[in-house]
């Protein structure tokens, strides 16, 4: 029905208040709204540190938690710091970690600062008896990475690295597939990243602008296989059961030639027991393909992307049993058969998986991390993703960097990724 014209500029100047809202950062994290399964207790009381963007993205995913209170969070740059205050209008801010680990109540620390800064907060917050949440890498430096896990190890507290694969619904729903030997004899992995970006952010001033490109400087990065293909190597090495032997790298800067000291386009292979091969490769040339790791075995294959999967069998293999209830879906010109993540949710409502529900996991993996992670400190679940984990995935992933730097084949002992 049309609006009398008062009650039409009213309406009007509503719509715009809350689309200024909605555009803000504080009324994107208000506009999601709560998953209602999760968590049952007590809240847990916690705080940020690092409120660049992804501990921006870490405090709207928290923002849908009702089982999470952030306290407090801090950034030693003034505009990082409000931004993260508008998005958790209760918390309180501080330019420095050592106020924030101190603050009375607090019972948990989430460290989000750019990598090469995790260790100082992260070993503050244990030695104040906090549970700790640490981004990964664990750092950038083999040196560091141990010396914060070894602390963690030690540490009372509950100790959970930011692989959040580890806490992927689909990419648990399909390891045990996995673990049931359908791949039949594993024969090579192929792994690929890509996405169109330089990596460089401007700032204003020079001094910030040195500071907040740090994943450009030789000194402060890991590289592409430090900061995304950790979590891909992750996923392949719990598929494998094993740890690589050897990594050989290449890299070379061909789209960004800016003066960088790390490449925008790198290639890794990853040397696993019994011949099989995880070829990766990852650019900020091109976002063609996207990202995606591809096992291919003797009876099936098996293609992930971050919250798809298919399974694409062999002429020749057997029968599972289950392909009757399976959705398909055409993938690399092939007849896959969907991984639908929920799909034992699916069967305990006596539904078939294939033909109801998305087949998406509908929890995004980041929050599904810091479910563990509340489940680890309240209910004294196993960490997920623990200290040994932790350090592991990231010592692969800084041997990936060294091997592409160089151009070497580095091998790995395994007594090198033990604490």
């Amino acid at each position: 029905m049309p609006h009398p014209p008062g009650d039409r500029r009213g309406f009007l100047r509503q719509v715009a208040q809350s689309s200024a809202l909605l555009m803000s950062a504080r009324g994107l994290a208000l506009a999601q709204v709560p998953v209602e399964e999760g968590p049952k207790g007590e809240p847990l009381r916690l705080g940020v540190v690092g409120c660049g963007p992804w501990g921006r993205e870490i405090l709207q995913t928290l923002a849908r938690a009702p089982w999470v209170q952030v306290v407090a969070v801090c950034d030693r740059y003034p505009p990082f710091l409000k931004r993260a205050q508008e998005l958790a209008p209760a918390a309180s801010g501080f330019a420095g970690h050592a106020a924030l680990v101190g603050l009375a109540g607090l019972e948990a620390v989430v460290v989000a600062t750019p990598s090469h800064m995790h260790r100082e907060p992260a070993e503050a917050a244990l030695a104040a008896g906090k549970h700790v949440y640490c981004e990964a890498p664990l750092a950038t430096s083999l040196e560091e990475a141990r010396a914060l896990a070894l602390a963690a190890k030690a540490a009372k507290s509950v100790f959970q690295g930011g692989v959040q694969g580890r806490s992927n619904a689909l990419y648990r729903h399909v390891s045990k597939f996995v673990r049931s030997g359908v791949l039949g004899t594993e024969a090579q992995v192929t792994a690929r990243w890509s996405r169109k970006d330089s990596w460089r952010r401007a700032a204003p001033s020079a001094a910030r602008e040195a500071e907040i490109n740090w994943r450009l400087a030789a000194a402060s990065s890991a590289g592409l296989p430090g900061e995304v293909g950790l979590h891909q190597f992750d996923v392949v090495t719990r598929y494998m059961g094993a740890l690589p032997e050897a990594v050989t790298g290449f890299g070379s800067t061909v789209a960004w030639r800016d003066g960088r000291e790390v490449a925008d386009t790198v290639h890794c292979v990853l040397d696993y027991p019994k011949g099989v091969r995880l070829a990766w490769s990852a650019t900020l040339a091109s976002s063609m393909a996207g990202a995606f790791t591809l096992f291919q075995g003797s009876n099936s294959s098996l293609m992930l992307r971050e919250t798809r999967g298919w399974l694409i069998k062999e002429a020749d293999s057997p029968l599972l049993g289950w392909e009757v209830y399976a959705r398909k879906e055409s993938v690399l010109d092939e007849a896959g058969i969907a991984m639908i993540a929920d799909a034992t949710k699916i069967l305990a409502a006596g539904e078939q998986p294939g033909k109801v529900g998305s087949a998406e996991a509908q929890k995004p993996p980041l929050l599904l991390a810091f479910e563990d992670f509340y489940r680890s400190v309240r209910e004294g679940a196993p960490s997920v993703c623990g200290p040994l984990e932790a350090f592991q995935a990231t010592a692969v992933a800084i041997l990936a960097h060294q091997a592409s730097r160089t151009g070497e084949r580095i091998q790995i002992a395994r007594e090198s990724l033990q604490l």
